[in-house]
Order: structure tokens, then C-alpha cells, then sequence
């Protein structure tokens, strides 16, 4: 049964256009439209929602509004047969936590197209420690994959190796017998990073761009990229023939500055991975393998769980590039 309120972290915008973010009640009829309501228990935190909680219109222009763009928690109320209260599942991406409300909420509401079962395997809180930053580093795996980097061809770089993508990315790539070698501004990174799995650790000098060229020596059998900017213009330059790069990612900056040669000399491939509306049979596909044979065996060293009344220090230590790894926020229970 639905309560007629539910608590969540709501962003409002007052007459003179200051953003406020705050825990609230709203009515459960507020809820968006949609064929299923599902009870969250965890959901997480992503740069993504920490925009969404300073009001950048990039990412959401309707107020109030909550963000969250993951949920995984309990079906409280369904109109298709294809889910029942009481079934485990998890939704990541569309429009949820940007265009509409998202995950930092008690209950949702969305359209049974988002929806994802929740993958034998998984827990309601594992899921949420992969979330959209593991869908995205299992969509980055595909990639490659399907541009015939395997095991055997050579080091894989990750940049931004200690966020969220880059942590599952090492952790995913050394599950599955590749050398990951794990690129990160952050000398404290360097132990946990091994523990994920990474063969070798280096700083960001490795992709200095002071005395830039078109084409460096090649090292790079792929990549996987959220950094984006000049870092990923190092990356195209130094990865070897038939190379593939999957780039997920844009902290470093949205402008890319490059030459051909790379592409018309090496071959090399530059793939761009949309977690948002990935379609969804490859969506399911990618979660079944995250659940399953690519699960890594330390989820528990790249999430740590925060209560919804800790999300203003998150936010702020998110923006600042503070965060290690995953963020899961605490929502309600797991209990059926």
C-alpha cells in the first residue's frame, strides 16, 4: 500500500531564483505518471545529481524537484502483469532524476519501459553501488569487446580511475583478465586502486599534454575515458593500431581537440557510450553479466553508505572531486 506521503530530498526555487535543497514531505499523488510505484530502498549519489541539487539547468529545469537518477527497491503498486508488488527491481537513467523525479524519495513512479528486474545475483544494495556509473563501465566493456580488444592485445587505460566509472571500470577489466592500468590525479587512490584489481597505477602525467603532438607512441590497446578534454585528446594520440577508445565521461572538459592521423593511420576507433537510453535489451543483457560472471568480488570496497540527511556534505564533496568510488544512499528498507 502506497502512504499518502512520502519523505524525500526535494530542490525548490524561491521568486528570486535562489535554489534551495532540503528533506521533505510530499503527497504521493504528486507523483509522476507511470504504470508502477516502487518503494525505494537505496538509491545513489552521481555528479548528475549533484547539479540537479544546485538548480544547473543543464540538467533539470522544472522545480520542485528531486533527483536521484537510480532506484532500486520493492514494487508498492503496479498496472501491468509484467510486475507484481512485492518483485525486486532497479531503475537507472531515461528521465528519472533530471526531467522528472528521481530516486532520493521514498516511492517513485515510472513507466514500466525503465524498469529492470533485479538480476539474480544482486542485491537491492549492490545494484545501487554499481548503479548508472556500473551500467556505463559495462557498456564500455561491450564496446571494446566488440571492437576486438580482448585480454591478449595490451594495457586498457582508465581515466579518473578513483570515481565511480573508473573504480567498476578497473574492477570489471581485471575480473575479465585484462591489464588495467588505472590513470588518477590522487596519490591516496593508489592502495585502493590495487585492491580493484588495477595492474599499475600512474598519475596524470602519463597523459601530459605540455608538448602536444598528433600522434605519440603507442601504448593503449583501448580505453575507458570519463575524463574527456585534453585527457582523451592524450589518449587518441598514444593508443595503438585498431585501438578502441569508449568515452563516457566529460569532467575535464566538453571540447575535444584532436587530428585525423590517429583515426586514418592507426585505425583507431573513438565510441561514445549512452547509458541514459541505452536500449533496453542490451540494457538487460549488460546487467545479467554484472550480476553474473563479470560481478567483481570487491563491490563492498568501492560503495559506501550514506543516510538521505548526509546527502548536503556529499553533494558538496562530489562537486569537489572528493569522492571515492560509489556513494549508495540509505532510502528505506529492503523488506518485502
Amino acid at each position: 500500500m502506497v502512504p499518502q506521503s512520502f519523505r524525500c530530498y526535494l530542490v525548490e526555487k524561491d521568486a528570486q531564483g535562489r535554489v534551495h535543497a532540503h528533506l521533505a514531505e510530499r503527497r504521493s499523488k504528486e507523483l509522476p505518471e507511470g504504470e508502477v510505484i516502487v518503494r525505494v530502498a537505496y538509491s545513489s549519489l552521481n555528479y548528475k545529481d549533484a547539479m540537479a541539487a544546485k538548480g544547473h539547468p543543464g540538467v533539470n529545469k522544472v522545480f520542485p524537484h528531486i533527483p536521484g537518477v537510480d532506484a532500486a527497491g520493492i514494487v508498492a503498486e503496479s498496472g501491468v502483469y509484467e510486475f507484481v508488488e512485492g518483485d525486486p527491481v532497479l531503475v537507472t537513467g531515461f528521465q528519472m532524476g533530471t526531467n522528472r523525479w528521481g530516486g532520493f524519495a521514498e516511492y517513485i513512479r515510472v513507466p514500466m519501459e525503465w524498469i529492470v528486474p533485479l538480476p539474480e545475483g544482486l542485491s537491492l544494495q549492490e545494484s545501487m553501488i554499481l548503479g548508472t556509473a556500473g551500467l556505463t563501465a559495462g557498456l564500455a566493456i561491450h564496446t571494446l569487446q566488440a571492437h576486438n580488444v580482448g585480454p591478449q592485445d595490451g594495457e586498457v587505460a582508465v581515466t579518473g580511475a578513483s570515481g565511480g566509472v573508473g573504480s567498476i571500470a578497473v574492477a570489471l577489466l581485471a575480473r575479465l583478465g585484462y591489464r588495467a592500468v588505472a590513470i588518477t590525479g590522487k596519490a591516496s587512490a593508489h592502495d585502493y586502486l590495487r585492491e580493484l584489481g588495477a595492474a599499475e597505477v600512474v598519475g596524470r602525467e602519463v597523459l601530459d599534454r605540455s608538448a602536444d603532438r598528433p600522434m605519440r607512441s603507442a601504448r593503449w590497446a583501448g580505453a575507458v575515458d570519463v575524463v574527456g578534454g585534453g585527457t582523451l585528446a592524450a589518449l587518441i594520440a598514444s593508443t595503438r593500431r585498431g585501438g578502441c577508445i569508449a568515452a563516457c565521461g566529460m569532467v575535464g572538459g566538453g571540447q575535444l581537440e584532436t587530428s585525423v592521423f590517429p583515426f586514418i593511420l592507426r585505425g583507431v576507433t573513438l565510441a561514445g557510450i549512452d547509458t541514459v537510453l541505452c536500449p533496453l535489451p542490451l540494457r538487460h543483457e549488460t546487467w545479467a553479466q554484472l550480476a553474473g560472471e563479470w560481478k567483481p568480488d570487491c563491490l563492498q570496497a568501492i560503495g559506501h553508505i550514506i543516510e538521505m540527511d548526509e546527502l548536503p556534505s556529499q553533494i558538496e564533496e562530489i562537486l569537489a572531486g572528493r569522492i571515492r568510488g560509489r556513494v549508495v544512499v540509505r532510502i528505506g528498507s529492503e523488506n518485502q
